[in-house]
């Protein structure tokens, strides 16, 4: 029932990143004291609150949870995996997607057994599409499905892939005559080197800190 997407090559980066359009604008230091904890909730209008809460407790594992009482209009609070997801009723709805588009708006989450996943998909006849991203090595699999009203959901084991700092290991590094050039081009590159830039990173402000610290 799964279908296979093709990979695409993705467009070769050789200038310097910007991670915001606005960056020059922007206090980058102030930004590491923003007041976030983390992310709450996802919101969905949805026509039948009713097989929206069946398919989010069934299909993902959410339970439903009080929401207030003040509310005068239909919807469902639900929450697991640390995130809470809020339905809301509505007849006003536009016609569900048909297709699944891995680039469209979507929601994704971190999963240890994919084959469970399919397996449990396959059993309830929900449509599904698989998608692979290799990184350095680094296998990712994905799944992508819809919701009733048409909302995209995405099923993956990215946890396999690292989070580091573009900072700390850009997408494209130039040729550099003081660096072996047999080591990996990819954004990761062999997770030895990449890693060891961020180690050397780590030890420069903390120098740098500790030389602030004595003056």
């Amino acid at each position: 029932m799964g279908r296979e997407i093709i990979p695409v090559e993705e467009e070769v980066v050789t200038k310097p990143f910007s991670s915001s359009p606005f960056s020059d604008n922007i206090n980058i230091g102030a930004r590491d004291h923003l007041p976030f904890l983390s992310l709450n909730h996802v919101s969905f209008v949805c026509k039948s609150i009713k097989k929206s809460v069946q398919f989010y407790q069934q299909v993902l594992g959410f339970v439903l949870i009080k929401r207030p009482s003040s509310f005068d209009f239909e919807g469902a609070w639900l929450f697991n995996h640390g995130i809470g997801i809020h339905l809301l009723g509505s007849e006003n709805l536009t016609k569900k997607k048909g297709k699944i588009n891995p680039k469209d708006n979507h929601i994704s989450f971190q999963c240890s057994d994919m084959d469970l996943i399919i397996h449990q998909l396959e059993e309830m006849n929900i449509e599904y599409v698989k998608a692979v991203v290799t990184e350095g090595g680094i296998i990712v699999d994905q799944i992508f499905f819809h919701d009733p009203d048409g909302y995209m959901i995405e099923i993956c084991n990215c946890q396999n892939l690292p989070i580091l700092p573009l900072s700390s290991c850009p997408i494209r590094k130039m040729p550099n005559p003081n660096i072996n050039l047999g080591m990996s081009s990819s954004f990761y590159g062999k997770m030895q080197n990449c890693s060891g830039e961020v180690e050397n990173l780590m030890m420069e402000n903390l120098a740098m800190d500790l030389m602030n610290c004595s003056m």
